[in-house]
């Protein structure tokens, strides 16, 4: 059956796991070698080949929402690996700041968690916020799928921003800073390249479309972890 029919056939897998080895191992981190084959879009499964995956857990990321005020809640915090992408002339001078990036709270989902679990402690953590209401799935995203098999589970939470419940900053070694924004500043930054985060985007984004009309809001069911079949509702 070709590879963009509805249903597999039974009879020629998707995918054949020949051999799979840890390569490397810390903490949550592990580097996985799997040697396989996949079916190609003529029908026919490929030969052997090898692909690496960085296995590091999945995560969460919330957009925090004043509507009120028609205000985003966003933290800013130091990202080593941007630090480490920039050229060494960038590092030596004001370029460095590039790595302190604007992001939505987001954190990784530990294994005992839900992800609406694993949000709700991120935003006291980070920000100190309490959400009003449900948390508002927004969608799951794939930040490298050619690298790592992480999936972000992004939502939309309302808050009033002047209504802290709790200091945030982050956890020991986190150094977090709770940034208030009205929504058209956030969205230009976006447009001028000074907000670079990939989730962040799709967040602002999606908030920008909700203000337009142009996304319906969504009740999610089915899910343990609060995203399963979806359907549009009228507003």
């Amino acid at each position: 059956m070709p590879l963009g029919s509805s249903r597999p056939d039974d009879a020629s897998p998707w995918v054949k796991i020949l051999d799979l080895a840890e390569d490397y191992s810390f903490k949550l981190f592990h580097v996985i070698r799997a040697t396989l084959q996949y079916r190609r879009f003529d029908g026919r499964m490929s030969a052997p080949v090898t692909r690496i995956n960085f296995e590091r857990g999945d995560s969460v990321g919330v957009l925090l929402y004043d509507p009120q005020d028609d205000a985003v809640i966003l933290v800013r915090q130091f990202r080593y690996p941007v630090y480490a992408s920039l050229d060494p002339d960038e590092r030596a001078v004001d370029g460095a700041r590039q790595a302190w990036l604007l992001e939505v709270v987001a954190g990784v989902k530990d294994v005992d968690r839900t992800v609406k679990e694993a949000a709700h402690k991120e935003l006291l953590e980070e920000a100190g916020y309490k959400v009003k209401g449900e948390l508002q799935p927004i969608t799951i995203i794939y930040p490298s799928p050619n690298g790592t098999s992480e999936r972000i589970y992004l939502f939309l939470g309302e808050v009033d921003h002047r209504q802290r419940a709790g200091k945030g900053g982050g956890v020991e070694g986190e150094d977090i800073q709770v940034v208030v924004l009205p929504f058209h500043e956030a969205m230009d930054r976006v447009a001028r390249g000074e907000i670079r985060d990939a989730k962040t985007i799709i967040a602002l984004q999606h908030l920008a479309l909700l203000k337009a009309g142009k996304a319906g809001r969504r009740v999610v069911r089915g899910s343990q972890n609060g995203y399963g079949t979806t359907e549009k509702l009228s507003d």
